[in-house]
């Protein structure tokens, strides 16, 4: 894209854009106040233009021709520029006044739909009940993401939280020395005892922790990036219960405090008897 790359180049075309209309009396002054110049930058352009073919003129002076290799660059140029500013407008038209959201049934173009968050993701229903709401841009098919426009009102995000279960480290037994009852118990019921709803999500971090997950059956969600990752979804509206070892805790803690999102720690170490 030279005429938006190369130095001038936006120069010539406008100077040649002005010569192409053939004014009679078209003087370097007049294209100095046009474009908001020099007259000694239009003068210089002017003689590289002429240099390259592209104008004629009276030993630099006026009046001033456009050539066909002129006209042809600047058709070339205007091409150019008018594919450019097509995808700038295009994108503005999108940029911040455009939504995503899946479409929980088959959606046309107008329709004004309610917004509501399941499972961590926004959802968008003619037959939702909900405070937020907004306009559909394109006809969509049921499961598919559907455009949104005009979002009005707020959309209802649960207040969710991290339940975490701190198991042995690998030097004190590991997973042989974990709770494994506790850790059961905690992530088909206990939880509820703990404030929790539900636990939507689990995350484990650490070979221990794994282990643990595998041997109680239990289907783990997150395992790569787990903090940042937990923290998303947490303000996705998603209880997450999180399997760590020693003082992994601490990390996760800190993280979630510098988010101010609430947790619990649980201590799953088996308790040796007396």
């Amino acid at each position: 894209m030279e005429i938006l790359q190369k130095r001038g180049a936006l120069t010539h075309f406008q100077i040649l854009g002005e010569i192409s209309k053939q004014e009679p009396n078209l003087k370097q002054k007049d294209l100095a106040e046009r474009l908001n110049i020099t007259i000694q930058a239009v003068s210089e352009n002017i003689k590289i233009l002429t240099e390259k073919g592209y104008i004629t003129s009276n030993d630099g002076r006026a009046p001033y021709k456009i050539t066909q290799k002129g006209i042809a660059k600047v058709k070339k140029d205007a091409i150019i520029l008018r594919k450019y500013s097509d995808s700038v407008l295009e994108t503005m038209t999108y940029y911040k006044s455009v939504w995503p959201a899946l479409a929980k049934e088959d959606l046309k173009e107008g329709d004004e739909v309610g917004l509501y968050m399941e499972d961590g993701k926004l959802y968008a229903s003619l037959n939702a009940q909900t405070s937020a709401f907004a306009d559909v841009i394109l006809d969509t098919k049921k499961g598919f993401d559907v455009s949104l426009t005009n979002l009005k009102g707020t959309i209802d995000i649960k207040n969710s939280k991290a339940l975490i279960v701190t198991l042995p480290l690998i030097k004190d037994g590991g997973s042989r020395s974990a709770d494994m009852k506790l850790v059961k118990e905690i992530y088909t019921e206990k939880y509820k005892n703990y404030g929790f709803e539900s636990l939507d999500k689990v995350a484990v971090i650490g070979t221990v922790s794994h282990a643990v997950a595998n041997n109680l059956d239990i289907p783990i969600d997150i395992e790569y990036g787990v903090t940042s990752a937990a923290v998303s979804a947490i303000r996705k509206g998603l209880n997450v219960f999180i399997l760590c070892v020693g003082d992994m805790t601490k990390n996760i803690t800190k993280e979630l405090e510098d988010n101010d999102i609430q947790y619990q720690v649980i201590d799953a170490k088996l308790q040796k008897k007396i």
